[in-house]
């Protein structure tokens, strides 16, 4: 049954639930509780000069926590600003005294906010977190060391950034055209007296769409596209050498500035290749607006080679820190000892046990672990026991520890999934490192949220369950 109601509620009548006072009971009163605002101002301060000059900055609980909100609630930069506008709870949480209408800050200062807090603040702070919600203490000082205790699990995957697939072909094409924006931009001064170099634009443009329209290549098909479209890239970065004796390069903007100099080291990296038929070379560059990104090749079915960066992550009692960040490939094996050192010193002691993939059971880590008492998951290496009770025991171990170990796999399926760590948006090195360290720090959060919310939890229920006092009973 449905009864027509339609209300036409006026403005100036809208009944506002909140008398005067925010629940403290909502999410982000609750999760503002949970980072230390002093200690990370503290930290934050150190950034900037104290000469008095230029407008006072933001200050940090703005820029983290609208980083935060961001993330967490999955918005772009425009919408994070609309949104804090608009609701009270995200404006305490940045830390306003009082409600205000207008916007807090530009959208472009989350770019700003990105640049300044790099990946070790947020490892920072994200163990700040961790050390509130298990009510740990920062750094024990014992005579005698405390024996090992607790999981160390360990992991690599990488953070896909976002770029196209590339291809040498597209990628020299792409670097034709802005050479040949280049070359417009230093002869303008020059129109009227000289002719403009010859580009051979009109040729190009006609070859590459015939070639990457066609479905499949053969391998002449491909040496001879790049070799057409190298040499297009090559006369042009020679015109404009020599433009450059006769026009200042100022004419040109930092990104025409910044495009030249990743495009001559492109022509470098596919002049060998193409020189050595290979398809491979140091530091090679898959995308021109983002030079820093490098092919990290996994070997999974799915996506064999990603283009983005790739991290050692550990996780200990739920709360994920990053260990190591690189743009560049690396074996995450040799990450290990640092780790288990890193959680040395997180702890006061070793872990108990560390849960890894085989690719970590190298000999130089078990004979690390050996030495300092710390079970390292996984086969043995060598021939199997013959002793088949022996066999089915390591066998059941080896199943419980890869139960922990799977642990981090969903961590790493919620930041990809959840969170923007699937495909981060950043365009520049530094802020896509700040963005990669926010999905974490936000996971972080998140678990501490659940952690004090159980401890709560189990607290009502002890008092549910504890007897009446002789005085209440009688009374």
């Amino acid at each position: 049954m449905y009864r027509k109601q339609i209300q036409h509620p006026e403005f100036e009548s809208f009944f506002l639930p909140f008398c005067g006072h925010l629940d403290s009971g909502n999410r982000w009163v609750r999760m503002a509780k949970l980072i230390p605002w002093t200690e990370v101002e503290q930290r934050y301060e150190k950034l900037f000069a104290d000469n008095g000059m230029g407008a006072p900055a933001k200050n940090v609980r703005i820029a983290l926590g609208a980083l935060i909100i961001k993330e967490r609630l999955g918005l772009s930069d425009e919408e994070t600003v609309e949104q804090i506008r608009e609701n009270p709870y995200l404006q305490y949480f940045l830390g306003y005294e009082s409600f205000r209408c207008e916007a807090p800050f530009e959208a472009s200062m989350m770019v700003h906010f990105r640049k300044r807090l790099g990946m070790e603040d947020l490892n920072w702070v994200q163990e700040k977190v961790a050390q509130r919600a298990q009510k740990k203490p920062e750094s024990p000082k014992d005579e005698e060391p405390p024996k090992n205790g607790g999981k160390l699990i360990v992991d690599a995957t990488v953070a896909p950034a976002d770029i196209k697939y590339p291809t040498d072909v597209n990628l020299l094409n792409e670097a034709r055209e802005k050479t040949e924006a280049i070359i417009d931009t230093l002869h303008e001064p020059l129109r009227g007296q000289e002719v403009k170099v010859r580009t051979y634009r009109r040729r190009a443009r006609k070859e590459y769409p015939r070639f990457a329209k066609k479905r499949k290549h053969t391998e002449r098909e491909w040496r001879q596209a790049i070799g057409k479209q190298l040499r297009y890239v090559q006369r042009n970065v020679g015109h404009i050498q020599q433009l450059a004796d006769r026009v200042k390069l100022s004419r040109l903007s930092r990104r025409q500035l910044r495009d030249l100099w990743v495009i001559q080291e492109l022509i470098r990296q596919q002049q060998h290749m193409h020189r050595e038929q290979m398809h491979a070379v140091t530091g090679r560059i898959v995308s021109l607006s983002q030079p820093h990104v490098r092919p990290i090749v996994r070997g999974k079915l799915a996506e064999p080679v990603e283009f983005g960066a790739k991290l050692s992550v550990s996780v200990v009692e739920g709360f994920c820190y990053v260990d190591r960040l690189s743009w560049d490939n690396y074996n995450e094996s040799g990450d290990l000892i640092a780790q288990v050192e890193r959680y040395r010193a997180r702890f006061g002691h070793y872990p108990a046990s560390v849960h890894a993939d085989k690719l970590y059971r190298t000999r130089e880590n078990l004979r690390y672990c050996q030495e300092r008492g710390i079970r390292l998951s996984g086969p043995a290496l060598g021939r199997p026991s013959k002793d088949p009770t022996h066999s089915r025991s390591l066998r059941r171990q080896q199943r419980l520890d890869e139960r922990v170990r799977v642990q981090i796999e969903g961590k790493f399926g919620v930041g990809k999934r959840k969170y923007s760590l699937g495909l981060v948006m950043a365009k520049l090195a530094r802020t896509s490192e700040t963005a990669i360290g926010i999905v974490f720090l936000v996971m972080g959060l998140e678990k501490a949220l659940r952690t004090l919310f159980s401890r709560l939890w189990k607290y009502f229920a002890r008092l549910a369950h504890r007897p009446l006092s002789t005085e209440f009973a009688a009374a």
